[in-house]
């Protein structure tokens, strides 16, 4: 999990520095460690981690709910679902078309 945070590319779009890192990380209890959250704060990334052994309820499903959602819409497209494609490359193209299909859906169902 940290080398992902740390591998995050620059964000672009905002004049001067471009930011290089979030200000939280959202994980399960998974991810919940004192040493994992330490790394994140000494890069000053607040973790939102529910801790283990803790009743459920914290709310942050109410966040994570729209990630699921999204991945469950790409789910439906049989070749993302099944990965054919030996070439990622492919496969994020594939990605980005069903990305577009759901956009393009979203957006029919709004102005008909």
């Amino acid at each position: 999990m940290i080398r992902l945070v740390d591998d995050v590319p620059p964000i672009a779009g905002q004049v001067g520095h471009p930011r290089r890192r979030p200000d939280k990380l959202q994980g399960d209890r998974a991810y919940q460690s004192a040493e994992k959250e330490e790394e994140l704060r000494q890069r000053n990334i607040e973790p939102v981690i529910a801790h283990r052994k803790t009743k459920h309820g914290s709310q942050l499903g109410k966040l994570r709910w729209f990630i699921e959602r999204t991945l469950s819409w790409h789910k439906q497209f049989r070749r993302l679902r099944i990965r054919y494609e030996r070439l990622a490359g492919l496969y994020y193209a594939f990605w980005v078309l069903a990305s577009a299909i759901i956009c393009y859906r979203i957006l029919n169902q709004g102005f008909s």
